[in-house]
């Protein structure tokens, strides 16, 4: 009798031994990103903390963590297959989605917001169910595989410069794949000069889509306006030119082409 009383307990227990390795092996490994550089201060903060934390080489990063780099520092981090970020002195990114696959669809999206400063990124060929999104609170840009350089300035305007291969970028950030609108192809021509900025005046807040391909650049001003779009030369970036040959090098070290 005693043994018969314990035995709704003991199965139980062992239904629920049973489902804990389906339970453990059926949740999404939720994919992060890992430190791989880092000269001077880096640090990271998680949503729920207000205190910021040093981020050393190997430490790892996911969806929803912040990452900044101080004066005179820098950092990359490697996301997933051959993805990988940088940050140039005085940047902060928000990550806030990494690979994540949507309930309704299949497609897996990263965004990171450049909340300001310069971020450099080298993305691998992507296809249909991967989207990867780097936005700027006045521009967002589509990467489906290529080498640019997104900054958000303190005065609130965004650079966007492709040195290989094209992306989308648009002041409609929150989906540019679904936008309806023709797209703009900045067509080669001569590299813009010095000139006289534009008064105040009254701007558009119509959507605009344009398709920025290698060695071509938008400049767009914190309203959301293009102010420049066209070509760039590297001998023109003599303010950064340190930063881009780091990155160069940085990415023939790696075997990034």
């Amino acid at each position: 009798m005693k043994n018969k009383k314990h035995l709704p307990w003991v199965l139980s227990l062992f239904a629920v031994l049973l489902l804990v390795p389906y339970l453990l092996f059926s949740e999404k490994v939720e994919e992060k990103g890992v430190v791989t550089y880092v000269d001077g201060t880096v640090k990271k903060k998680t949503p729920q903390k207000e205190n910021w934390i040093s981020a050393h080489k190997n430490t790892d990063v996911v969806r929803g963590e912040k990452v900044r780099t101080y004066l005179r520092s820098r950092a990359e981090i490697k996301l997933v297959g051959l993805d990988i970020i940088r940050l140039s002195p005085n940047t902060t990114i928000d990550i806030v989605r990494l690979y994540d696959e949507s309930k309704d669809s299949e497609v897996r999206t990263t965004q990171i917001n450049v909340e300001g400063g310069d971020l450099w990124a080298s993305v691998s060929k992507k296809n249909k169910k991967v989207k990867f999104k780097l936005d700027t609170p006045v521009a967002g840009t589509a990467i489906t595989g290529t080498k640019l350089e997104v900054s958000f300035e303190s005065d609130s305007s965004s650079e966007v410069r492709v040195y290989k291969g094209e992306v989308k970028v648009s002041n409609a950030k929150e989906d540019i794949s679904r936008l309806k609108i023709t797209p703009k192809l900045i067509k080669p021509h001569q590299i813009q000069g010095p000139h006289q900025i534009q008064g105040p005046h009254e701007v558009s807040m119509e959507k605009w889509l344009y398709i920025v391909k290698e060695m071509q650049m938008l400049r767009i001003d914190k309203h959301g306006k293009v102010k420049y779009a066209g070509s760039f030369s590297l001998k023109q970036m003599k303010n950064k030119a340190d930063w881009v040959n780091w990155n160069l090098k940085r990415d023939k070290i790696l075997g990034i082409k």
